[in-house]
């Protein structure tokens, strides 16, 4: 809502804008787009490139579903990672996280999400579908690995446990070893609170999860 022309035209469209971003309320808006003002020219344009530019350029993989400028990702396509290894994230930023640890060398599945009936998160709405198809065809997976283990990288809370025991029902059918991170995380949490010491410890003492438990 703006200001009824407190603002020059431009700036209510500038406010409007940011105010559209997750937590950001609208006198924060305002503070960013006063700021914005104060900038000089070169580093307020260098702001609306980059915003161009992640926009143009930076895509979800085409394997695995992360943020990535190339396709496929980084990951992916690196021969020095364990592609036989999927670790499944809810988000890019998981991903980022579990990386800082330096605990894993394997691939990653960005689910995008996970489920929840109360907010209408249905399994059609992730990738898990396509985490399937990696497991069911190797010529889906990175560099067309046969995947061994499917470890599963969630929350350890109510959406978490639900989003991890579809994948385990959906994997039933294939010969592949389902794990999930040991419990020394904090229950209800979210994994990007989580220190990169409890989440290297978290895949280190990773536990198999045996069909039909």
């Amino acid at each position: 809502m703006t200001t009824g022309g407190a603002y020059p035209k431009p700036v209510e469209q500038l406010i409007e804008q940011l105010s559209r971003l997750p937590g950001v309320g609208r006198r924060s808006a305002e503070r960013i787009a006063i700021h914005v003002l104060k900038q000089n020219t070169d580093d307020a344009m260098q702001l609306a490139r980059a915003i161009e530019q992640v926009k143009t350029t930076v895509n979800p993989c085409s394997i695995c579903h992360a943020l990535a400028h190339a396709q496929p990702c980084q990951i992916c396509s690196d021969p020095r990672r364990n592609a036989s290894t999927i670790l499944v994230v809810e988000q890019t930023r998981d991903q980022i996280n579990f990386e800082t640890t330096g605990a894993y060398d394997g691939v990653y599945h960005v689910l995008n999400g996970r489920l929840d009936a109360l907010a209408g998160v249905e399994p059609d709405q992730l990738t898990i579908s396509d985490l399937v198809a990696r497991v069911r065809k190797p010529a889906r997976n990175s560099r067309q690995v046969p995947v061994a283990e499917v470890i599963l990288g969630l929350s350890p809370d109510m959406e978490g446990d639900s989003t991890a025991l579809y994948i385990v029902e959906q994997l039933q059918p294939f010969d592949v070893r389902i794990s999930r991170l040991a419990r020394g995380l904090p229950s209800g949490t979210q994994l990007e609170f989580a220190s990169t010491a409890v989440l290297s410890d978290a895949i280190r003492g990773r536990q198999r999860i045996e069909h039909g438990s």
